[in-house]
């Protein structure tokens, strides 16, 4: 990704700072079919937390003031992006002209049979599918994918391998844990749970919007240094 002559001031960066979990850290050398997930929230967790993009911290977004639990590791793909190219997928799924990419990494949830304790974690990632999921008028996807090398999960390769029930937990808790109980006017909405293949289309829209809003940070770097 770097220059020959730049690849050893940059490994040697990483040694000294620790990289930014979006912008720091390589999608992975397989992707879309493997990527690398960063892990923001654990099922375990009672508070929200996200991360601050201008830091690469993680951050409480807020305590979770209803009994919503997220079902699986959730997070997000590096080096990715919900913009134009993700959209147009979007509106072409659905028919509305008006959806914009929600200007955020692309969101995974992971399945694993493993307990983890706390967030702010990488894993290897193998999406199987996804959730289209509008929040107001913007894109906001969710890959479904599952720890690779996992004893129950890591033979899954498609949507077909996921149980219904399964499917309707996660349709559930993400309609589910922004609005309060009273309210009538639901702020997201599901259009589509899809396979792999999709998956694997808005992944690789992703990294393109990516390349489009940051494609030369690289090259900005290595120009700074050698100057």
């Amino acid at each position: 990704m770097h220059g020959k002559q730049s690849e050893p001031i940059f490994r040697l960066m990483g040694l000294i700072y620790r990289s930014h979990p979006w912008h720091g850290i390589e999608i992975g050398d397989q992707a879309p079919e493997t990527v690398h997930a960063y892990i923001e929230i654990v099922p375990s967790d009672t508070v929200k937390y996200e991360l601050d993009k201008e830091t690469g911290i993680l951050k409480v977004d807020r305590p979770q003031k209803f009994s919503n639990v997220t079902p699986c590791l959730y997070g997000l793909i590096p080096q990715t992006y919900c913009g134009p190219d993700v959209a147009e997928l979007c509106r072409q799924d659905t028919g509305h002209p008006d959806i914009e990419g929600d200007g955020d990494p692309l969101d995974i949830c992971v399945l694993s049979e493993k307990v983890f304790s706390r967030g702010d974690f990488l894993l290897h990632a193998i999406p199987i599918g996804g959730i289209r999921m509008l929040d107001g008028n913007e894109a906001d996807d969710k890959i479904l994918a599952v720890m690779r090398d996992d004893a129950i999960y890591g033979d899954w390769r498609d949507l077909g391998d996921c149980p219904q029930k399964l499917l309707d937990r996660l349709r559930h808790y993400f309609l589910t844990y922004k609005p309060a109980p009273d309210s009538t006017e639901p702020n997201t909405r599901i259009t589509k749970i899809y396979g792999r293949e999709e998956a694997l289309d808005t992944i690789r829209r992703s990294m393109a919007d990516y390349r489009r809003l940051l494609g030369n940070l690289d090259g900005a770097l290595s120009n700074l240094i050698h100057k």
